[in-house]
């Protein structure tokens, strides 16, 4: 007898593991785009992502398409790709940091607990992404989104905890602290 056509037969089971995400995703900035055609305007978007994990983890992903949700899922999967692990000391960072990005210039200050996170726009998304809740911040220079969110990353990739920097200068074995 021949197989089941369409869909008739039994259905099949999807046993796989459904992948149970955590991850924390933000919208930082959607543009649109306009370009003049002969019937008129045709409308294309750009999304800026920021995905963290709440734990230490975060990155950022750019995508565009002609519409907001396809440009968004793009730049989510990108931002997942682009993932990073930053040094992240109880609910803030180890010490200052500053970051460059193009024009995007972002100053990073550690803060007590009970403070938040004192930043705005694209430097506030990654921040609580990351899982950093007292923080001081400054966004100075451009304002450009994407520059201000990838100084944001690139002043978080400089931070080092204490035992990185013991271990950095040779003054205590890594399995000692790590154990």
């Amino acid at each position: 007898m021949a197989a089941p056509q369409g869909n008739r037969g039994r259905r099949q089971r999807d046993d796989r593991p459904k992948e149970q995400s955590d991850l924390v995703e933000k919208v930082v900035f959607i543009n649109r785009c306009a370009k003049v055609v002969k019937g008129g305007r045709r409308f294309s978007f750009s999304a800026l992502i920021v995905t963290g994990d709440k734990a230490g983890k975060v990155g950022c992903g750019f995508g565009k398409a002609n519409e907001v949700s396809e440009a968004i899922r793009k730049a989510s999967e990108a931002a997942k790709k682009a993932m990073v692990k930053v040094a992240v000391l109880k609910s803030t960072i180890p010490h200052e940091a500053y970051g460059e990005f193009g024009g995007g210039k972002v100053l990073l200050k550690p803060a007590s607990p009970g403070t938040g996170v004192i930043a705005g726009g694209g430097v506030r998304a990654v921040l609580e992404a990351v899982g950093i809740r007292d923080v001081l911040a400054k966004s100075m220079g451009s304002s450009n989104h994407a520059n201000v969110v990838k100084a944001t990353l690139t002043a978080l990739g400089q931070l080092r905890t204490r035992q990185d920097r013991l271990i950095e200068r040779g003054f205590a074995p890594a399995a000692a602290l790590h154990a």
